[in-house]
């Protein structure tokens, strides 16, 4: 701790013969007790501070920041003296550095202990002979960006003026080339400021010629070598043939085929069916097409939309490929069971009325200015996951801020405007007084909560679906029941909806099989559905020579996996069914 009062014990000796400026206004004190620790005495604060060299004394009478305290009694042409002279030695070290050619604008380098640890002959060593190259040795080291990795001395060491102005030139890119701030969530954008800081200062970008050529064209390749390494995937666990059809700007009717694997999606191509006739057989030859190049073997089903010529199109595949099912879309049929539901001529109400308190709330901006104020305010306007779900995204959004609408429209900020006396907004208000309006909204989203739970799963990447398709319906009609206390006159418009696109599109064979296979239900038996169609879909899977050439065997391990013995009976296995995915 550095103090302003002399230390005993101490021997004075003046060194005014050194040369530089500084050493006019300092004295060196030498402790008499051996000690190599330097002393060094302000003439002119007299403070007294231990360790360092004439350069931090100097920023001590300059003023200068961070390594010392400023001196508060010198004068100031001294100060600018030393303030100017710390100036001409930076200016010198700069010269000197641009002079050897390696400068570094963006901070001082700082060796990293893994490279300058080998010796350049090592290095070459390493590469001739080919065994132990450097590429194969990084390998053995967690990367130094990974979470709970140990970071390097060049990152350690580095100042934060130093990596603020490395964000500040990323930044600068980005905005100046309109890049979309969400790159930055991208896989490749780590790793490609790794291979960058690996090289260090002298990297040049590629020109654009070489992006949209030779880098274009390599990266290619490695999607091709990609794909590769998938279809051995495919050939292990099989996969899903998906066909998406859409329309472009262009009015142009597009197919996209995707094949989907437990190691991720893959895009095989985009077939232009403009000038095509888009009939059963048609679709056929492109979909067998397909099929072909992947393998029939490891193809388990397609899944296309639920227009009829798709329908008979997966059917008549099915009969050219035994082994492979039709499925319709599950979230295409699920986003037409909530459009039926919102056609209910009582929903319809509900709707009209939900509108005109999102009008009122959010056409005039006091209104909305006073609720934004309140505690844990949200906005009632936000975007669903669907089209026909948003419908129930913001009944329920309307429904959480019951008590903020109340409350407005009967406060004195409400009561005492001139919007108070308008026709349009009394009807408003009325709504938001209706208990029944409320009630409704509340059921509603209950009836909707269910239906919309299972078109997140389905719709999204995290983990595959097909097991839980057969169960999110079966909970679904069960949970409406349970809404409306099994009373059948209340809860038979949403069954009956629910039902006729069940049997009539989406419910399948393969959807009860893997319901079956699935050990969170199996091992479930108070939500378990015991019916006969559940087993039936295994059998059936089970008895097509296709899939499956040794039935009988199958059906043994089946009843050891349903009766849970052997392993499927530990303690372990039953509390990991219910957290684990069934493919792992």
């Amino acid at each position: 701790m550095e103090t302003p009062s002399e230390p005993s014990n101490l021997s004075l000796q003046s060194v005014r013969e050194k040369n530089d400026p500084a050493w006019n206004h300092f004295t060196l004190i030498q402790s008499s007790d051996g000690k190599k620790i330097k002393h060094y005495k302000c003439l002119h604060c007299g403070g007294v501070y231990k360790g360092g060299g004439i350069n931090r004394m100097k920023q001590h009478l300059a003023g200068v920041k961070g390594n010392i305290a400023a001196c508060k009694k010198v004068a100031h042409d001294i100060r600018n003296q030393m303030l100017n002279n710390l100036k001409e030695i930076t200016a010198k070290k700069q010269e000197l550095q641009e002079s050897l050619g390696s400068v570094n604008p963006y901070g001082d380098p700082v060796s990293d202990e893994r490279t300058s640890s080998i010796a350049p002959s090592q290095q070459s060593s390493i590469h001739d002979k080919g065994k132990w190259k450097l590429d194969q040795v990084e390998s053995y080291f967690a990367p130094r960006t990974s979470a709970g990795s140990q970071p390097s001395l060049k990152s350690v060491l580095a100042s934060k003026e130093v990596i603020h102005r490395a964000d500040m030139c990323l930044s600068r890119w980005f905005f100046d080339s309109c890049i979309p701030i969400n790159a930055l969530n991208s896989i490749f954008a780590q790793k490609a400021i790794d291979a960058i800081a690996s090289i260090g200062p002298g990297y040049k970008l590629p020109s654009y010629h070489m992006v949209r050529t030779n880098l274009l064209r390599d990266c290619k390749e490695e999607c091709r070598l990609l794909i590769e390494s998938y279809r051995e995937c495919w050939r292990g666990t099989g996969c899903t043939l998906m066909a998406d059809g859409w329309t472009d700007r262009r009015s142009r009717t597009l197919i996209n085929f995707l094949v989907y694997s437990p190691r991720g999606i893959s895009f095989y191509k985009s077939v232009d069916a403009s000038d095509i006739t888009k009939d059963a057989t048609t679709l056929c030859m492109l979909f067998s097409e397909v099929v072909e190049w992947i393998g029939p073997s490891s193809v388990v089903q397609i899944i296309t939309d639920n227009a009829a010529n798709y329908k008979k199109a997966g059917e008549l595949i099915h009969v050219k490929y035994d082994n492979i099912y039709w499925s319709p879309c599950a979230a295409h049929c699920l986003n037409l069971v909530l459009k039926d539901i919102g056609n209910l001529s009582h929903m319809s109400e509900i709707t009209k009325k939900a509108s005109k308190v999102t009008v009122f709330v959010y056409n005039h901006i006091f209104l909305l200015s006073w609720l934004r104020k309140r505690e844990e305010w949200k906005e009632i306007v936000r975007p669903g996951a669907t089209r026909f779900a948003t419908t129930f995204i913001t009944l329920k959004s309307i429904f959480e801020h019951k008590h903020d609408l109340q409350a407005l429209v009967t406060s004195k900020y409400y009561t005492d405007s001139k919007l108070a006396k308008l026709s349009k907004e009394k009807d408003a208000v009325a709504v938001i007084l209706d208990n029944n309006f409320w009630n409704m909204c509340l059921i509603m989203t209950k009836v909707a909560g269910p239906l919309i739970r299972l078109l997140r799963i389905v719709d999204s990447d995290e983990k595959p679906s097909i097991g839980y398709v057969y169960d999110g319906m079966y909970r679904a009609r069960k949970a409406i029941k349970g809404i409306f206390k099994n009373v059948k006159r209340l809860y038979k418009p949403y069954a009956t909806i629910i039902k006729d696109r069940w049997d009539r599109q989406l419910r399948q064979r393969i959807h009860s099989a893997a319901y079956f296979l699935n050990p969170a239900f199996q091992y479930d038996p108070a939500n378990y559905s015991n019916k006969p169609e559940v087993v039936q879909g295994l059998i059936d899977l089970i008895d097509n020579k296709d899939i499956c050439n040794k039935s009988s065997i199958a059906m043994n391990e089946v009843r050891i996996y349903r009766d849970q013995l052997e392993s499927f009976g530990k303690p372990l296995a039953i509390k990991m069914s219910k957290e684990m995915q069934p493919g792992k």
